[in-house]
């Protein structure tokens, strides 16, 4: 009875309704209110209304009608205790394997597969947040037409229409199903593939098109320029000694990236082996910048000077003539390491530059070493598939009938294409929410989530990885294998059954099958090594010049938020208030431009502009980014949305009608007040410290010259007292900066599993946001060209806390195992211990915070107290999975392994956990190194975690 569904909205209360308006809401009353109303007849009234109401509140428990409790629990399901299950996240059709943790049949918790070669254990940001779009109540919860709700007959007949129509030959045409286009993203999936290549058949004049609002077409065709035929570049970053980054996306976005930046971060802790060397050049930061020994700052054009001049200069042997000081330094040293060197390009570039690349990594003589060509993981049907553009083509000049949208949001992401929708008299789209293309197309079919369907997908290496849902559809969105197999007027057939028929060779046996899905991959479907060769029209290729700007305009750059992407995270508050690495802002998408633009402008954070391409017009707020290329102004795309469910709808500002706009960029500020950007910079300031104290660094001749010269303290400061926790365990922490790429996975990662929530823009303005970990990002040197640093700062579990002294009821307070721990109900709010905390770690629920998410609770982890409002919280080193692992080692006899969920997530394996009393534990070996020291060691408060000191490997021959 307490889930009573909405049966209807008056427009007006009873109360303020005349007898007539009540007659015409609620026929069944006008032979009441035709009768004067005495004592006896408003009883019975009343009675009849309270059992009606009794009767409509009660829950029939029907499959369709909320949550049931089992009465008996699921095989393999014990109370308390969590099961997981291996299935795959998959962004631009490319597989990143995952593992899901369930308690008590519900998923609470995504962790990476070690067995997948695309993630090898970590995660990024939006694997995390799959939990958050898994629960999200903004999700389809049955079809539309015309944005209207709908019945499912209606939508199966309406299907069946469209499909006898497209049966039937056009006038003057010889194929069934002339006039009929499939919209999809990019596929690797085996299976979707058939799937769709069995309705091209069924209609032989339909077409296939692919497309991504953040696609990789660039790279695609540039592989075809170089070796004549369908292929894919794996990189091992790893096994380079030096390596180029043209404004790359190497170690952030690119087709495994995980795997990338874990090989990356073997290379670059100087007390475990050989130093690499990175070298970055980029119009604006990157997290592939930030971690470079030497990064220099270019413009579009001087890019492509860059690429034309290093080409010439490594394939067609020529001397070094003009260009930037450090070119020739950079191309010395990648020709001095035959086989060890590597170039990368990011996507944003022409194929003519992409083979230009490619040309020059053969000349180096890295295939086989630092790279290889493989066979292309993208699914490759009978014929080619079109792009949006001729789609849209079609659809302006009425070609197109019949249009099936699968998954992706082009009425957002190409104003074009919104217009162009109107030309076709019937459009299908199919997704898992409600967005702007669902919307806007005729029909809308509602999609299972990606935890809650069958399906596989291919890795960045091609290896094939197994989807199983983790749930029944909590919203009866259909699959969508199924959803497409229903397109040729068969019966439903179980997704499942169509994975299985897929891989039925390989997997034979029903015992090959469990133990692919207990694996969740494939083994031995990795994309195949090519021996083709590079063909000589690739050496020969030039890159074209970017276009001119005007001397009076700036070059306006437009890339992926990393977080929202292309907008499809856009209603995940996870997402929007995760502070961007660089710049720290969340909930918005301010103009970056660089220093010396809003030197010149009088501009300040927050100032508002009006940015005008052609007739294409907008205002939004700036943000001044160091270390930006002057002439530069970068706008992140996927804000703006205008359908994305009450978190993300109007948050932002849309800036993809900028993609198509021609013209001349102007920047102008706007008349009026700034507008207020919430960031967290500057919110939690360490005390008396410098960057180069707290985040300290040096170089690799200083290393060698002293391994521990950043160890280096003053003498320790006299204690009245010293408490040193006497347990068998200690638990430590170590964090590695050379590793750390500021990702943010960790930061997520925590908060999904301690269940912290979200705010919202207004109280991270009022330096109210929830996060118990944070990556600092430090800058040094001029604005203009800084080095930037990265540091994870958590609590450091002091063994001499100051927070524990000042609290006047105990509610903060040290175990015997060496955590600082908080007592919720003890807690009044006094926030004694934040004002003396020197790393502003703690976190104070100014309200009911958890209560606002409008989250539901079942999608929490249930091992984790929800804080109240007034209790102050920090990070506990997960204390919930040390008391998991101490049960198992009682229970087994074996000792307390226990990994953080921070220490899970982070790809690149910058922090180690464990107990610093065994000699043979990693984070043991790791406070060993000379290069680890304590934050602010002066204030005497001997944190548990400690950090390695970041050394960068300079080329001597460019000076600093």
């Amino acid at each position: 009875m307490l889930d009573m569904p909405p049966v209807g909205q008056a427009p007006r209360t009873a109360i303020e309704m005349s007898d007539r308006a009540l007659v015409r809401h609620f026929p069944q009353l006008e032979s009441a209110l035709s009768h004067t109303l005495d004592r006896r007849r408003m009883l019975k009234l009343l009675g009849l209304a309270l059992a009606s109401g009794g009767v409509a509140g009660c829950d029939p428990g029907t499959p369709d009608r909320g949550f049931v409790s089992a009465v008996r629990a699921a095989e393999g399901v014990v109370p308390g205790l969590p099961n997981v299950y291996a299935t795959a996240h998959v962004r631009d059709g490319y597989a990143e394997g995952i593992l899901v943790t369930h308690q008590m049949g519900r998923p609470i918790k995504v962790e990476g597969n070690p067995g997948h070669p695309s993630s090898l254990g970590a995660t990024d940001v939006m694997a995390q947040a799959l939990i958050y779009d898994f629960y999200d109540p903004d999700r389809a919860t049955g079809p539309l037409h015309k944005g209207m709700p709908t019945s499912w007959p209606d939508l199966a007949a309406a299907m069946q229409k469209m499909r006898a129509t497209a049966m039937t030959p056009r006038v003057g045409g010889t194929h069934a199903g002339e006039g009929v286009r499939i919209l999809t993203g990019t596929v690797t999936s085996p299976t979707l593939g058939r799937t769709i290549e069995r309705i091209l058949a069924a209609f032989p004049g339909a077409v296939w098109h692919e497309w991504d609002a953040i696609g990789r077409e660039n790279v695609t065709r540039g592989l075809g320029l170089a070796y004549g035929a369908p292929a894919a570049v794996i990189v091992d970053p790893g096994q380079a000694d030096v390596l180029l980054a043209l404004d790359s996306d190497l170690l952030d976005s690119a087709p495994g990236h995980l795997s990338h930046a874990r090989a990356f971060a073997t290379r670059r802790n100087p007390v475990n082996g050989t130093m690499n060397r990175l070298y970055a050049v980029e119009p604006t930061p990157s997290l592939t910048g930030v971690a470079a020994d030497h990064r220099f700052i270019a413009t579009p054009a001087l890019m492509n000077e860059v690429i034309g001049r290093l080409s010439a200069r490594l394939l067609q042997n020529e001397a070094p003539s003009g260009g930037p000081d450090w070119l020739s330094p950079v191309a010395t040293d990648l020709r001095a390491h035959p086989g060890r060197a590597l170039v990368h390009l990011g996507p944003d570039y022409p194929p003519e530059a992409q083979a230009a690349v490619l040309a020059m990594n053969e000349a180096l003589g890295g295939r086989g070493q630092v790279f290889d060509i493989v066979e292309s993981p993208l699914y490759q049907p009978a014929v080619p598939t079109s792009t949006l553009t001729a789609l849209m083509d079609d659809m302006e000049r009425g070609a197109v009938q019949a249009l099936l949208i699968l998954d992706v949001n082009p009425a957002c992401q190409s104003p074009r294409f919104a217009a162009a929708l109107k030309h076709v008299p019937t459009s299908i789209a199919l997704s898992d929410r409600p967005h702007e293309t669902a919307l806007a197309a005729h029909w809308h079919v509602p999609l299972a989530h990606a935890m809650e369907e069958w399906g596989d997908a291919r890795g960045h290496d091609g290896t094939v990885a197994l989807i199983q849902p983790q749930a029944m559809p909590l919203y009866g969105g259909m699959n969508a294998l199924s959803a497409l197999h229903a397109c040729l007027g068969q019966p439903l057939r179980p997704a499942m059954n169509m994975v299985r028929g897929t891989w039925r060779d390989r997997l034979a046996s029903s015992r090959d099958w469990h133990d692919a899905l207990a694996a969740g991959v494939i083994t031995g479907t990795a994309s195949r090594r090519m021996d083709v060769p590079l063909l000589q029209a690739a050496t020969r290729v030039v890159s074209p010049a970017w276009p001119s700007r005007p001397s009076s305009g700036p070059v306006l750059l437009l890339r992926p938020d990393p977080y929202l992407w292309d907008g499809r995270g856009a209603s995940n508050p996870w997402l929007q208030e995760l502070p961007r690495p660089l710049s720290k802002v969340v909930w918005d998408n301010p103009l970056l431009i660089p220093p010396d633009m809003a030197w010149a402008m009088n501009l300040h954070n927050g100032d508002r502009v009006t940015l005008t391409c052609g007739t294409t017009r907008t205002q939004l707020p700036v943000w001044i980014q160091p270390g930006q290329a002057t002439g530069c102004v970068v706008g992140l795309l996927g804000w703006g949305r205008r359908q994305a469910g009450g978190t993300g709808s109007n948050v932002g500002c849309d800036l993809y009608p900028f993609r198509d706009a021609t013209g001349s960029v102007q920047i102008e500020a706007a008349r009026g007040d700034s507008m207020p950007v919430a960031s967290t910079e500057h919110h939690a300031t360490l005390i008396d410290a410098s960057p180069s104290d707290v985040a300290r660094h040096g170089t690799l001749a200083q290393f060698r010259d002293r391994p521990d010269f950043l160890a280096a303290v003053s003498a320790p400061q006299d204690t009245l007292y010293r408490h040193e926790p006497d347990a068998p365990v200690a638990w430590g922490m170590g964090i590695d900066l050379n590793a750390c790429i500021g990702c943010n996975a960790c930061v997520t990662a925590c908060q999904v599993e301690n269940n912290i929530p979200v705010v919202g823009r207004d109280e991270v303005l009022r330096q109210r946001e929830m996060h118990w970990l944070r990556i600092d990002r430090f800058y040094e040197g001029t604005e203009h060209a800084p080095d930037t640093f990265f540091q994870p700062m958590l609590c450091m579990h002091c063994e001499q806390a100051p927070c524990e002294t000042v609290c006047p009821v105990g509610a903060t307070t040290h175990d015997s195992e060496g955590l600082n721990v908080m007592v919720y109900n003890r807690c009044i709010g006094t926030k004694f211990c934040s004002n003396n905390c020197p790393y502003k770690v703690r976190r104070f629920n100014y309200f009911a915070f958890a209560e606002q998410e409008g989250r539901p609770a079942i999608s929490r982890n249930p091992d984790v107290s929800v804080r109240a409002r007034g209790v102050m919280e920090k990070c506990t080193f997960c204390v919930q999975r040390i008391a998991q692992a101490r049960i198992a080692a009682d229970r087994d006899g074996t000792g307390e392994h226990v990994v953080t969920a921070c220490q899970a997530a982070c790809p690149t394996q910058a922090i180690s956990f464990g107990d610093i009393n065994d000699p043979g534990a990693e984070v043991t070996r790791r406070k060993a190194s000379p290069l680890t020291y304590a934050a602010l060691p002066e204030q005497g408060t001997h944190p548990r975690v400690t950090y390695e000191g970041r050394i960068l490997n300079r080329n001597p021959a460019i000076p600093s």
